[in-house]
């Protein structure tokens, strides 16, 4: 996929993976359409970016996500790259009964997983009037193996792995290629509350997805991802205790 004179649409774009994806390909020389839904960290990110615009939007929002599209339609539409980057994630223990798991869950499916298809499907038709396009969905190294610190992150990250796989075999004949980048644990104000500051920066998130995007390899194992994944393949279970390694010291935390 070329990496250069694209317009991309980055939800997520004013803070952490998506705000150093959208630095990354503005210096390429991309037209980078950052989205989010903050209007203030929205406004500084797009001051520290040359050549993007900025859209506010809650892409969980359905009237939001019509006028998004609407203003793409109108003032964007040689749109060929959607990056799917906006998240919600919160960590809990699913035995905390102070903690409605149900509702947790249905916010971070709406996020995570539902509005992507949403907007993926919205924006089709502009996609597919381009001689290349491409859609990106960030999903995360939980999607192959859980963690306990986010156990309903994971299932919606579970679910959009398995969405993405499907949508890129429905879109093969097309010109649009579907990509799933899948980081480990990046310092971002997103996973805080899980240790964050001990994950990589978001910019080598970005640096490696524009390498893996250039080369076409659409699923995107970013860091100890890839780590994690060769042990799942060779045995599930030891992936799961190293990816949980650290489960009784973090629920004694949490529970004192």
């Amino acid at each position: 996929m070329k990496t250069t004179n694209n317009t991309i649409l980055i939800t997520g774009g004013s803070a952490g993976i998506g705000f150093e994806t959208a630095k990354l390909l503005s210096e390429k020389g991309n037209h980078v359409i950052i989205v989010g839904r903050d209007e203030n960290r929205l406004a500084s990110a797009k001051a520290k970016l040359g050549n993007v615009s900025a859209i506010q939007a809650d892409v969980s929002n359905a009237d939001d996500v019509k006028r998004l599209v609407a203003t793409i339609n109108q003032d964007f539409p040689n749109l060929n790259v959607l990056i799917n980057n906006a998240g919600r994630a919160e960590a809990y223990n699913l035995a905390d009964q102070s903690k409605d798991a149900s509702s947790i869950a249905e916010e971070e499916m709406l996020t995570n997983y539902l509005s992507i298809i949403k907007l993926n499907q919205a924006l089709l038709p502009v996609l597919l009037k381009q001689e290349a396009a491409a859609i990106i969905n960030v999903s995360s190294v939980v999607a192959y193996v859980p963690g306990i610190t986010l156990p309903t992150y994971a299932a919606s990250k579970a679910a959009l792995h398995s969405y993405t796989t499907s949508l890129r075999l429905s879109l093969e004949n097309t010109a649009i290629k579907v990509f799933e980048l899948m980081p480990p644990l990046v310092d971002t104000q997103l996973s805080a509350a899980i240790g964050g500051h001990n994950g990589i920066h978001p910019s080598q998130v970005a640096n490696e997805f524009l390498v893996a995007f250039a080369n076409n390899d659409f699923e995107i194992r970013v860091g100890d991802t890839a780590k994690i994944y060769e042990l799942f393949l060779s045995s599930p279970t030891d992936a799961l205790n190293v990816m949980n390694a650290n489960r009784e010291a973090w629920l004694e935390s949490v529970n004192s």
